[in-house]
């Protein structure tokens, strides 16, 4: 029987072919009850399953395709610092105390995902480091600035500013003139978090369905009703955690998320004395079309830095060994063993969409390619809300995030000029 190819997202990826043990869930068949809906299988959806289940909360979790087919089982890995937006950019819009708040909310998602993984025996292949670069010399002022920033205002000690030198022997390439190394966070296998999630969700009471494809969500006598091919699920509030796959479903969240699609190749395991990465950080840079790579624990790199805003894949494997060669000239013969993608739910300012849609029905969503971390989180922060317990949702529901121009019909075309501007930026 050939592998299980997703039909949303282009190519196998290395991590399915690297999880063996991926489980399968029924389809719903019938009507059920609960107290949560949620929409969408992913890193939000099955956190929030979790925490709610373990409280008591009766939940249902009904996903289109399999966990994980979206972005959250076939991403970069890294789990990064902060926000999507440095503090100081947060700082000029929102003030020193707002800006310090959602950092240290993103401190405390960094500690939980790797504390949730403890307590629900879950390899999610941990390694710490990250280095983020300039790809220009102009950049690298920057780079200091927000060292000193964020050891001296924002009391995080674990960065510290590389100089081109430093730079390249920690890459092992020359390309970058500086950057910080965060000695602080990491990088995780993607899949294998979700698939431990899903199994912790089931352990706690959750109802698990894939390949249920939710057609329509309603109101019906205060209860939010959701509609599928072979039954009804009804439910007193319902969490829509589909981000970049939920526009036909939800047209609020939808107007202020737009799915773009990022890809990524993983080489084969790279020949011993390859000095690429040596000490086995992730990496990300300043392009506004990032380019963001990681070794495995085989020793394949990983490898990211494409995006279309079209259904269109192209030539993955062509454009990202390409991409390869041009940082690591010393590997670029070595081949690519797979090729992959997915759609990212991005918002006009990067930063996460938190909205109450409807009465009862919660949209979350738009990570900005900043979910590993966040996304997990918000996920529990739900559930802390639903039970009543805590409320630090709302510091992300207070943020303002602005709809996309264009309506249904221009908007995909219009954040296709400006991205391919932000691309040509990139270049000069």
């Amino acid at each position: 029987m050939a592998p299980y190819q997703s039909p949303i997202s282009p190519g196998r990826s290395w991590y399915e072919d690297s999880v063996p043990d991926r489980p399968t869930y029924p389809a719903l068949n019938g009507d059920r009850s609960v107290d949560v809906l949620i929409v969408g299988g992913g890193f939000t959806g099955l956190s929030a399953a979790v925490h709610l289940a373990e409280r008591g909360v009766s939940v249902a979790v009904l996903e289109a395709h399999r966990f994980g087919d979206g972005a959250s089982g076939r991403n970069g890995g890294q789990l990064g610092t902060g926000q999507r937006q440095w503090p100081e950019e947060l700082e000029k819009q929102y003030g020193f105390a707002r800006a310090k708040a959602l950092f240290d909310l993103a401190e405390d998602a960094k500690a939980h995902l790797l504390e949730f993984a403890s307590a629900n025996a879950i390899e999610i292949d941990y390694r710490p480091g990250q280095l983020s670069v300039a790809h220009k010399k102009r950049y690298v002022a920057d780079y200091r600035a927000h060292v000193e920033t964020m050891r001296e205002r924002y009391d995080y000690p674990h960065l510290s500013f590389m100089d081109a030198d430093e730079t390249a022997e920690r890459l092992g390439s020359r390309r970058y003139h500086g950057g910080a190394r965060d000695t602080g966070t990491g990088h995780i296998h993607p899949l294998k978090l979700i698939v431990g999630a899903a199994k912790a969700a089931a352990r706690a009471g959750a109802l698990l369905f894939e390949k249920t494809p939710v057609l329509s969500l309603s109101n019906e006598g205060g209860l939010v009703v959701a509609k599928t091919a072979n039954g009804t699920v009804r439910a007193e509030r319902a969490l829509v955690a589909t981000n970049a796959h939920g526009a036909n479903l939800e047209r609020q969240a939808a107007r202020h998320i737009m799915p773009i699609r990022s890809y990524i190749g993983a080489t084969e395991p790279l020949p011993e004395g390859a000095n690429v990465v040596p000490g086995g950080e992730a990496v990300d840079d300043s392009r506004f079309v990032v380019r963001y790579f990681r070794k495995a624990p085989d020793n394949r790199l990983l490898f990211g830095g494409r995006e279309t805003y079209t259904s269109e894949p192209g030539d993955i494997a062509r454009d990202i060994s390409r991409q390869i060669a041009e940082i690591f000239p010393q590997i670029a013969n070595v081949p690519l063993t797979h090729a992959w993608g997915g759609s990212v739910g991005i918002t006009m300012e990067r930063m996460p969409f938190v909205r109450t849609v409807a009465p009862g029905v919660t949209a979350i969503g738009g990570y900005s390619g900043h979910g590993v971390m966040m996304a997990n989180f918000t996920g529990r922060l739900y559930a802390e809300r639903v039970t009543g317990n805590r409320d630090r949702l709302k510091l992300l529901e207070d943020l303002k995030i602005t709809p996309f121009p264009g309506g249904g019909a221009l908007r995909a075309p219009l954040l296709f000029l400006a991205m391919s501007w932000f691309a040509l930026r990139d270049r000069f």
